[in-house]
Protein backbone atom coordinates (compact mmCIF):
# COMPACT_ATOMS: atom_id res chain seq x y z
CA UNK A 1 0.00 0.00 0.00
CA UNK A 2 2.82 2.40 0.87
CA UNK A 3 4.60 1.53 -2.40
CA UNK A 4 1.42 2.33 -4.33
CA UNK A 5 1.06 5.79 -2.74
CA UNK A 6 4.75 6.55 -3.38
CA UNK A 7 4.28 5.44 -6.98
CA UNK A 8 1.22 7.66 -7.39
CA UNK A 9 3.17 10.59 -5.95
CA UNK A 10 6.07 10.04 -8.35
CA UNK A 11 3.72 9.68 -11.32
CA UNK A 12 2.29 13.13 -10.53
CA UNK A 13 5.74 14.63 -10.96
CA UNK A 14 6.43 13.02 -14.34
CA UNK A 15 10.05 13.15 -15.46
CA UNK A 16 11.21 14.60 -12.14
CA UNK A 17 9.40 11.78 -10.35
CA UNK A 18 11.19 9.36 -12.67
CA UNK A 19 14.53 10.84 -11.66
CA UNK A 20 13.69 10.63 -7.95
CA UNK A 21 12.49 7.04 -8.28
CA UNK A 22 15.64 6.11 -10.20
CA UNK A 23 17.82 7.82 -7.57
CA UNK A 24 16.16 5.76 -4.84
CA UNK A 25 16.55 2.57 -6.88
CA UNK A 26 20.20 3.39 -7.64
CA UNK A 27 20.99 3.97 -3.98
CA UNK A 28 20.80 1.30 -1.31
CA UNK A 29 17.06 1.92 -0.86
CA UNK A 30 15.07 -1.04 -2.22
CA UNK A 31 12.89 0.51 -4.92
CA UNK A 32 11.86 -0.40 -8.47
CA UNK A 33 12.39 2.37 -10.99
CA UNK A 34 11.40 0.02 -13.82
CA UNK A 35 7.84 -0.08 -12.50
CA UNK A 36 7.74 3.72 -12.38
CA UNK A 37 9.20 4.05 -15.88
CA UNK A 38 6.66 1.58 -17.23
CA UNK A 39 3.80 3.38 -15.47
CA UNK A 40 4.91 6.81 -16.65
CA UNK A 41 5.30 5.58 -20.22
CA UNK A 42 1.84 3.98 -20.06
CA UNK A 43 0.43 7.28 -18.77
CA UNK A 44 1.59 9.00 -21.97
CA UNK A 45 5.00 10.47 -21.16
CA UNK A 46 7.66 10.30 -23.87
CA UNK A 47 10.12 7.43 -23.71
CA UNK A 48 13.45 9.18 -24.39
CA UNK A 49 13.08 11.84 -21.67
CA UNK A 50 12.06 9.03 -19.27
CA UNK A 51 15.19 7.06 -20.18
CA UNK A 52 17.37 10.15 -19.69
CA UNK A 53 15.74 11.06 -16.35
CA UNK A 54 15.98 7.45 -15.15
CA UNK A 55 19.63 7.19 -16.17
CA UNK A 56 20.60 10.46 -14.49
CA UNK A 57 18.72 9.62 -11.29
CA UNK A 58 20.06 6.08 -11.14
CA UNK A 59 23.65 7.18 -11.75
CA UNK A 60 23.31 9.79 -9.00
CA UNK A 61 22.04 7.03 -6.69
CA UNK A 62 25.12 4.98 -7.55
CA UNK A 63 27.37 8.00 -6.90
CA UNK A 64 25.62 8.43 -3.55
CA UNK A 65 26.51 4.82 -2.70
CA UNK A 66 30.09 5.34 -3.88
CA UNK A 67 30.43 8.38 -1.60
CA UNK A 68 28.98 6.48 1.36
CA UNK A 69 31.45 3.65 0.75
CA UNK A 70 34.27 6.14 0.53
CA UNK A 71 33.30 8.02 3.72
CA UNK A 72 32.24 5.13 5.95
CA UNK A 73 34.22 2.32 7.39
CA UNK A 74 33.08 -1.17 6.45
CA UNK A 75 31.48 -1.83 9.85
CA UNK A 76 29.06 1.03 9.25
CA UNK A 77 28.26 -0.26 5.78
CA UNK A 78 27.30 -3.66 7.21
CA UNK A 79 25.22 -2.24 10.07
CA UNK A 80 23.61 0.88 8.66
CA UNK A 81 23.03 -0.18 5.07
CA UNK A 82 22.33 -3.81 5.90
CA UNK A 83 24.77 -4.99 3.26
CA UNK A 84 25.77 -8.53 4.15
CA UNK A 85 29.47 -8.88 4.90
CA UNK A 86 29.96 -11.89 2.62
CA UNK A 87 28.27 -10.10 -0.30
CA UNK A 88 30.47 -7.02 0.09
CA UNK A 89 33.60 -9.16 0.48
CA UNK A 90 32.82 -11.13 -2.70
CA UNK A 91 32.09 -7.91 -4.54
CA UNK A 92 35.34 -6.33 -3.32
CA UNK A 93 37.27 -9.35 -4.59
CA UNK A 94 35.61 -9.05 -7.99
CA UNK A 95 36.47 -5.33 -8.07
CA UNK A 96 40.08 -6.10 -7.18
CA UNK A 97 40.11 -8.46 -10.17
CA UNK A 98 38.16 -6.38 -12.71
CA UNK A 99 38.59 -2.83 -11.42
CA UNK A 100 36.23 0.09 -11.89
CA UNK A 101 34.60 -1.57 -14.88
CA UNK A 102 32.62 -3.70 -12.42
CA UNK A 103 30.48 -0.56 -12.33
CA UNK A 104 28.98 -1.76 -15.61
CA UNK A 105 27.02 -4.23 -13.45
CA UNK A 106 25.76 -1.57 -11.04
CA UNK A 107 22.31 -1.91 -12.61
CA UNK A 108 21.85 -5.44 -11.24
CA UNK A 109 19.26 -5.37 -8.44
CA UNK A 110 20.73 -5.69 -4.91
CA UNK A 111 24.21 -6.58 -6.19
CA UNK A 112 24.47 -3.16 -7.85
CA UNK A 113 24.33 -1.38 -4.51
CA UNK A 114 27.06 -3.61 -3.15
CA UNK A 115 29.17 -2.89 -6.24
CA UNK A 116 28.85 0.89 -5.99
CA UNK A 117 29.49 0.87 -2.24
CA UNK A 118 32.51 -1.43 -2.69
CA UNK A 119 33.91 0.87 -5.40
CA UNK A 120 33.88 3.64 -2.80
CA UNK A 121 35.24 1.49 0.03
CA UNK A 122 38.16 0.44 -2.18
CA UNK A 123 38.63 4.03 -3.39
CA UNK A 124 38.55 2.98 -7.02
CA UNK A 125 39.10 5.82 -9.50
CA UNK A 126 35.94 7.93 -9.38
CA UNK A 127 35.93 9.07 -13.03
CA UNK A 128 36.32 5.55 -14.40
CA UNK A 129 33.74 4.21 -11.94
CA UNK A 130 31.29 6.95 -12.90
CA UNK A 131 31.75 6.19 -16.59
CA UNK A 132 31.20 2.46 -16.10
CA UNK A 133 28.18 2.98 -13.84
CA UNK A 134 26.60 5.42 -16.30
CA UNK A 135 27.10 3.11 -19.29
CA UNK A 136 25.62 0.10 -17.49
CA UNK A 137 22.62 1.97 -16.14
CA UNK A 138 21.90 3.70 -19.46
CA UNK A 139 21.98 0.37 -21.31
CA UNK A 140 19.54 -1.14 -18.82
CA UNK A 141 17.01 1.67 -19.32
CA UNK A 142 17.60 1.61 -23.07
CA UNK A 143 16.78 -2.11 -23.12
CA UNK A 144 13.66 -1.52 -21.02
CA UNK A 145 12.65 1.33 -23.33
CA UNK A 146 13.10 -0.90 -26.34
CA UNK A 147 10.87 -3.57 -24.77
CA UNK A 148 8.23 -0.97 -23.89
CA UNK A 149 8.29 0.47 -27.41
CA UNK A 150 7.40 -2.94 -28.81
CA UNK A 151 4.10 -2.97 -26.94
Amino acid sequence: MLFLSITEFLVQYGYTGMGVAAFLAGSFVPFSSEVILTGLYASGLHLWPLIVAATIGNVLGGVFNYCIGRMCNEGWVYRLLRVKEDKLERTKQQIRTHGAWMGLLAWVPILGSAITIALGVLRVNFATSLCAIAIGKFLRYLALGYILSLT
